[in-house]
């Protein structure tokens, strides 16, 4: 049976006026919902891996191979989850991935308190969280746009991303004191319940998602990956978004690799110190997300975009004039990862605000799973190239290689179209076949593209 259009959906579907938001019920069980899924999920990063490693003995080795099988599924099924979300309902996806989040770290406890927990068993369900982490999260940046008029993108994402900022903060040290305080299998009981509290939320979402009518014979899902892959490619902003993403991932993860080597071997800082300097970013993420629903509208989105991308990505260049273990030190750390994640949060925000304006709607899922398969798919080169620089090169001048490495995607940016991009979103783009449907209002006809 097809799915109501926007033109045909009921009067109660109607999307709430930009002045209300916040009072908004949908919006409401969406942010609550997301917010508990991103607690849980970042969570269950710290815990799986403190359970192999203080339950299951796990080396070095097992712990690497445990996170990279839990890492997979954003380069083996983003393509697949984008064509799924195009064609169903976002809410149905995101309830169903947390239901299937929650029984894999419930068959996660209920192993490990019972001593039925190995390796092989840990590594599928790791794989089954992440598989299910990666639909939720395609799905979850495609509802907003079913769920709310362009009016909104910006301040919707602002609010999504700023739970998210409060997630990577939050989970992390929530996961690791739970396994302090309890045990790791019960801590993994626990990450469960953030699940069934996202699922509880979002599936109290009552108004229908305004989505294209499918086809009477819809295509084959290698078809729909290609159609997404087309639109992407051939859409002047969303391929300059592409190619800047895949310039910072590579470069990030690189810098990266050299970074948590220069920070105990160069500066001879803690594991305190390290994770203070790593959490900072934290903070910044969250006054980043405050921000990307205003300065836009007030200095065009094209200029904040780079600014934002210069100012996050080039403070890391004052990283290697640090010697030693001073008294500035640590300070200095933290406000360099204070000012990256500000800025980081600004431009992930507002790129998404921008992907989400000039993507039709049936391509929402696909346009987001592209973008992140060809931002995510470097990483692996890149954190290989850090590690190479580092050793040939030595840590300090390996991280000032790969730290300017990281000013590329600004500069891509600043020589595109994105750069020129006023205080509007734009509006959507025509897809290949020379059309797209605006979203309209319930009740006003579609126009042509």
């Amino acid at each position: 049976m097809p799915v109501p259009s926007a033109s045909s959906a009921e009067p109660n579907s109607r999307r709430p006026a930009p002045s209300s938001l916040w009072r908004d019920a949908d919006f409401r069980r969406l942010w609550v919902g997301q917010t508990a899924s991103q607690l849980g999920e970042h969570a269950s990063l710290v815990v799986l891996p403190l359970l192999a490693v203080l339950t299951l003995h796990a080396s070095a080795g097992e712990l690497g191979v445990l996170r990279a099988v839990g890492q997979a599924p954003i380069l083996f099924l983003s393509l697949f989850a984008g064509a799924w979300v195009d064609r169903w309902r976002t809410r149905t996806t995101m309830v169903l991935s947390d239901v299937g989040r929650a029984l894999a770290l419930g068959a996660v406890a209920a192993a490990g308190l019972f001593g039925g927990l190995g390796m092989p068993g840990l590594l599928a369900l790791a794989f089954a969280v992440g598989a299910l982490s990666v639909f939720f999260e395609v799905a979850y940046q495609a509802s907003l746009v079913r769920l709310v008029e362009r009016d909104h993108l910006v301040r919707g994402n602002s609010a999504l991303e700023g739970s998210r900022s409060a997630a990577q903060i939050g989970g992390p040290a929530l996961g690791g004191a739970l396994v302090s305080l309890l045990s790791a299998p019960i801590a993994a009981a626990s990450s469960a319940l953030f699940f069934a509290l996202s699922f509880l939320s979002i599936r109290r979402i009552r108004r229908a998602e305004t989505m294209p009518e499918r086809p009477d014979e819809p295509p084959r899902i290698w078809r729909r990956i290609q159609e997404g892959l087309r639109f992407v490619a051939g859409d002047s902003v969303l391929r300059v978004v592409c190619l800047a993403s895949a310039t910072f991932q590579f470069s990030f993860a690189a810098m990266m690799t050299v970074y948590l080597l220069f920070l105990p071997r160069e500066l001879h800082l803690s594991g305190t110190a390290v994770g203070l300097a790593l959490a900072a970013a934290g903070p910044g993420a969250l006054l980043g997300s405050l921000l990307a629903a205003r300065l836009p509208s007030r200095f065009g989105y094209g200029t904040v975009l780079v600014c934002a991308a210069t100012l996050g990505d080039g403070v890391f260049l004052c990283v290697p004039a640090l010697h030693g273990a001073s008294g500035v030190t640590v300070p200095a750390l933290l406000a360099v990862g204070f000012v990256f994640g500000f800025g980081g949060q600004l431009v992930n925000v507002t790129v998404m605000a921008v992907r989400q304006a000039v993507t039709p709607d049936g391509l929402q899922g696909r346009a987001a799973a592209t973008i992140t398969f060809a931002g995510m798919g470097l990483t692996p080169l890149g954190s290989l190239a850090g590690g190479f620089l580092a050793g040939e090169w030595g840590l300090r001048t390996g991280l000032l290689v790969t730290a300017a490495g990281m000013l590329l995607s600004p500069v891509v940016m600043a020589l595109s179209p994105l750069a020129r991009l006023g205080r509007e979103l734009p509006a959507p783009h025509a897809t290949a076949g020379g059309r797209t449907r605006p979203r309209t209002s319930p009740g006003k006809p579609d126009l042509p593209g």
